[in-house]
């Protein structure tokens, strides 16, 4: 699916594949089709299924028709008579030298066919209903005046990739991240949005900026009590054994599933819908193997998006889970007790 957006949506090959154009939905759909040799509908639900997904991880971007635009509204997918679809912000961080390939990928895949019931002609339409333009979104705009054409076109392409990205892009992928000038601007923009660049070596990504509350209260409680049985069995136990050295929430050591049942009072159906859940989110990510003991999950991708602070006051909340009793638990409570009788 992502590479019949890619065919329908890239039309100029002599420039970089993000931002392209925005085309119907079912030109790209029709295109599907003609890839995968199934003709009939018999894909259809799946296959806007897949859209879905791409444009909930920002592959791609679902923005609404024209009419349905100016009106304010926006387009259900299925109604594919005023869904449009457009390369998403993840697409940016493809590495140039991945282009030439994807150019060739291009040539040799089949024309896209016209789409039935579906004007094909390609709007050039890159607006998202979310309120992104190419020189920038309208709130940031006394930032990017400043700067030329080309100068706002990579600060709006490096603000997208960071806050869209899996995982923390290098700067010598885009020059707003290289240039110390551009990237503070860039720091700003992001600061407007409660938004911080986070740095590791030569690498950056966003995150949530210290003493502004993320939006985790979308998590019910079996679903943090899982995410927090995988951070203590894959990091806090790990790390406490010495196999951990690095200051991070990232491992390589998987929580098998049937340690996750033996360790939590929920039942089997519960668990399986929070740690699809946490995947979704990017909290988790599952880790394939050849069985349930050498597979299992491990902190997502969004734990790259943690401050030094904020990795410390996990690292505080994870002792006093595992241990609330324990000589360093007593002595972070009555820190932070002090702290907040000196604030009063």
């Amino acid at each position: 699916m992502l590479a019949a957006c890619l065919r329908v949506c890239w039309t100029d090959l002599s420039t970089d594949p993000w931002p392209g154009v925005a085309v119907p939905a079912a030109a790209v759909l029709a295109c599907y089709r003609t890839l995968t040799g199934r003709p009939d509908d018999a894909t259809r639900s799946w296959a806007v299924g897949a859209l879905r997904r791409l444009n909930d991880t920002a592959w791609i971007t679902i923005t609404s028709g024209p009419d349905v635009a100016a009106r304010g509204g926006r387009a259900r997918l299925g109604d594919l008579s005023k869904a449009y679809v457009q390369l998403g912000p993840r697409c940016a961080a493809w590495p140039a030298d991945s282009h030439a390939q994807l150019r060739e990928l291009m040539r040799r895949m089949p024309a896209p066919p016209p789409a039935e019931g579906s004007e094909l002609e390609q709007v050039p339409m890159p607006v998202p209903v979310s309120g992104y333009r190419q020189d920038g979104p309208p709130d940031l705009d006394d930032l990017l005046s400043p700067f030329d054409e080309r100068r706002r076109a990579e600060l709006v392409a490096a603000f997208m990739v960071v806050e869209h990205v899996a995982e923390p892009v290098h700067e010598a992928r885009f020059a707003a991240l290289r240039d110390p000038a551009l990237r503070r601007t860039l720091a700003d923009m992001l600061a407007r949005r409660g938004r911080t660049l986070i740095q590791r070596r030569d690498t950056w990504i966003s995150g949530y900026r210290d003493g502004v509350p993320s939006d985790d209260s979308r998590l019910s409680e079996g679903e943090r009590a899982v995410l927090t049985l995988v951070l203590i069995h894959s990091v806090a136990i790990p790390r406490s054994e010495g196999l951990l050295s690095e200051d991070t929430w990232l491992s390589p050591y998987p929580v098998p599933v049937e340690e996750l049942r033996k360790r939590t009072l929920l039942p089997i159906g519960e668990l399986d819908t929070a740690l699809r859940t946490l995947r979704h989110a990017g909290l988790l990510t599952q880790i394939k193997g050849a069985d349930e003991v050498s597979g299992g999950y491990v902190p997502g991708p969004q734990f790259h998006r943690l401050t030094q602070a904020a990795r410390a006051r996990l690292q505080e909340e994870l002792i006093l889970a595992a241990g609330p009793q324990t000589p360093l638990a007593i002595a972070i409570r009555s820190r932070r007790t002090a702290t907040t009788r000196g604030s009063e």
